[in-house]
This record gives C-alpha cells, sequence and structure tokens, in this order.
C-alpha cells in the first residue's frame, strides 16, 4: 500500500492491493447510484493482481472518508502497463465517486504519485455511458490534470420502458399468439413450469442449471464460446464469488423455464434500483420450435415490471427481437483511454480515437 497527503486542504491518494471494503461504502450512495458496483463485482470478474485507487476527503495520515474509488487490473502486453476498470463487461464497468466529489479533487488525485503507481501510463474505463455522471467528471477531471482522453464507440444500448401505458411493438399481438402456440408444445412433451433464483436462493447447483442450458444452446456451438457466462467451472467460480456478497445475491436473478426437471431457458439480470439490467439469456436448441426464447424475455420483461421496476436495459446490438419487444435506442456506449503522455495519445488516437463526443454537463441520467 502506497499513501501520501498531497498539501494541505487537498485529497489524500493510496493505492490498496486488491478491492477493499471502502468499494462497498462508496457503491451504497455514489454518484451514479450504481449499488451493484461493489468490491464483490469488481473482484468476481476473475482477474488477479487488482489495484484500487482510493481518494479520501480530511485530516489525518490516512485521510477522512473516501470520495472515490478505481478499481483496476492489468490489460493489454505488460510492457505497456496499462491498467483497466474491472468489472464483468456488462452492465459496464465504472470507477465510484462520491456525489459530492468535484473535478478539482479528482483532477488532483490523478496528478499524484500514487495515481502513477496505481494507473499507469494509461487506463481505461469502458464499456460506459456517455452521458454517466461519474464519466462526465472523470473526463472534465483528466483534462484538469492533464490526461488525454480518446474514446472509441462501443455501441448503443436498447431499453424498453416497463410503463404498462408505454407501446411495447406487437408484444399482445402477433406474439402473444406465438407464446401460446409454443407453451401448447412444450406441454404436449412435459410440464412446462417457471423457476426463480435471487438472494439466498443462489448456490453452485444453480449456476450448474444455467451451465447447462448453455451447452445444449447456440453459444456452446460457436469458435470460442465467449459469449457464454456459466459454461466453465472458472465462469461459475466467479460468478459464485459474486453471490457470496448478500447484497448482490439480492440484486441478481436468473428466471429459468423448465420442462419438468430439465433447465431449457434463462434470463440472468441485475436489478439496480428502477433498472433490471439484462445481462445474459439462452435456450436450448432442440426446443426452440417452442419459442422458448420468446417465452424467457417476454417473461422476465413481465416480471420487472410487476417489482415495479421503470426501465428494462437490454445492452448493446440488435437482431431485431429487442425493438419486438417494444425496445428503443437508449444510450451510447464508449471505451475511454486516458493517458499521461501526449505523444503517446497523439500515436494511440489513430487505433482508439479521438476525444469522445461528451454530451452537456446537464444532460439526463438513469
Amino acid at each position: 500500500m502506497y499513501h501520501s497527503r498531497i498539501a494541505a486542504g487537498t485529497p489524500t491518494v493510496t493505492a490498496i492491493a486488491g478491492f477493499p471494503p471502502e468499494i462497498d461504502a462508496l457503491a451504497q450512495g455514489n454518484l451514479a447510484g450504481h449499488g451493484f458496483l461493489r468490491a464483490a463485482w469488481y473482484h468476481g470478474a476473475g482477474e488477479a493482481a487488482g489495484c484500487t485507487l482510493i481518494v479520501r476527503r480530511g485530516a489525518g495520515d490516512m485521510g477522512g472518508a473516501p470520495i472515490a474509488a478505481i478499481p483496476t487490473v492489468g490489460f493489454g502486453p505488460a510492457l505497456l502497463r496499462a491498467r483497466k476498470v474491472s468489472g464483468s463487461y456488462w452492465p459496464f464497468r465504472a470507477p465510484l465517486l462520491a456525489p459530492d466529489c468535484s473535478a478539482q479533487e479528482l483532477a488532483e488525485a490523478l496528478r499524484h504519485p500514487a495515481a502513477a503507481r496505481s494507473l499507469g501510463p494509461l487506463w481505461r474505463i469502458g464499456p460506459t455511458r456517455l452521458d454517466d455522471p461519474v464519466t462526465l467528471r472523470f473526463v472534465e477531471a483528466a483534462r484538469l490534470a492533464r490526461w488525454t482522453v480518446l474514446s472509441r464507440p462501443a455501441g448503443t444500448s436498447w431499453v424498453i420502458d416497463l410503463d404498462p401505458a408505454a407501446p411495447k411493438g406487437n408484444t399482445r399481438s402477433s406474439v402473444a399468439r406465438k407464446l401460446r402456440a409454443g407453451w401448447r408444445k412444450l406441454e404436449a412433451l412435459g410440464t412446462p413450469h417457471w423457476r426463480y433464483v435471487r438472494g439466498a436462493q443462489w448456490n453452485a447447483d444453480v449456476l450448474a442449471d444455467l451451465a447447462r442450458i448453455e451447452a445444449d444452446s447456440w453459444i456452446a456451438r460457436t469458435t470460442d464460446g465467449s459469449g457464454a457466462k456459466f459454461l466453465t467451472p472458472q465462469k461459475r467460480a466467479q460468478w459464485l464469488a459474486m453471490i457470496a456478497d448478500p447484497v448482490l445475491a439480492q440484486s441478481l436473478s436468473a428466471t429459468l423455464l423448465m420442462l419438468d426437471e430439465r433447465p431449457i431457458g434463462f434470463s440472468f439480470d441485475c436489478d439496480d434500483g428502477p433498472i433490471r439490467y439484462a445481462i445474459a439469456g439462452t435456450h436450448v436448441e432442440d426446443l426452440k420450435h417452442c419459442y422458448i426464447g420468446k417465452h424467457i424475455n417476454y417473461r422476465a420483461m413481465d416480471d420487472a415490471t410487476a417489482n415495479g421496476l421503470r426501465l428494462m436495459d437490454l445492452g448493446s446490438g440488435d437482431t431485431g427481437y429487442k425493438r419486438e419487444m417494444g425496445a428503443t435506442a437508449g444510450y451510447a456506449l464508449a471505451d475511454l483511454l486516458f493517458v499521461r503522455n501526449p505523444l503517446a495519445a497523439r500515436v494511440l488516437a489513430r487505433i482508439w480515437g479521438g476525444a469522445p463526443p461528451l454530451p452537456p454537463q446537464g444532460a439526463a441520467h438513469g
């Protein structure tokens, strides 16, 4: 651990190995309101050699309450000493800020030697929302600290307004007929029923059931299986580490479609305040003629509505089914690269992209 006060009245900056409990304290009331961004979320991504830059305000050798946390792991060739904010790729990777952490305080922290030790010569936030208040403040602070910020597009996220009065495409017409027909086909094969997992119901056996579905889905037949979230023991161990945190276990949920005792499809989601983030979902290939993918998608959406959530965020990319569900293009995602050396930034800009097209500071979020 390395820490130092910069000067009287300025932040205390500390580089701590791993993902310390200060992360959880900030997650409870961070600027962007993302309660799932806890130490177990960053650590559970299965990446080693984590380091967290903690910024504090207040007197004493270690300062006072934390006002910022930047948990990172290495990425790219070791020679570059590049870092990236840790965590599962979706919903998104983001550091944490207290609501009253100013860009000036953050800029002071980014100038500090502890930041050089923790973040290296370049570090990445991404994917992240371009209108996220934390993103906006980090970009402002980085520019004040004379870091260059580069940006490349990471897609557009598709969102569904869960207000019962909002339009839902043709959910209640042609799709409804397909759902009824598909359910009858399932009933001809056995007894279809729903199973829900959240909180204390999570365990290794549930994760194994999700893996079983993935093994019988199109994902297992892709070239590298990169879309799988549970297929390997290593991936399941990462999620098991996350759900060991009771707060994350309550935020994460699985909706499983069962045929007798066989799990045949799932939706894996993260509820965060008024928003449900759809992290993953798939179904077995041999029963796709029963429209089980549609059953899963609409059941997860209906459950989110019943639970009083306002928005369902389906992430980037759309092959048509998201619009069919009533989703519309919500917001832009980007990968941001923060580069200390201006000359290196000019070289990297040819590969990564130029400055981020950030919205005005007053842009709405969430």
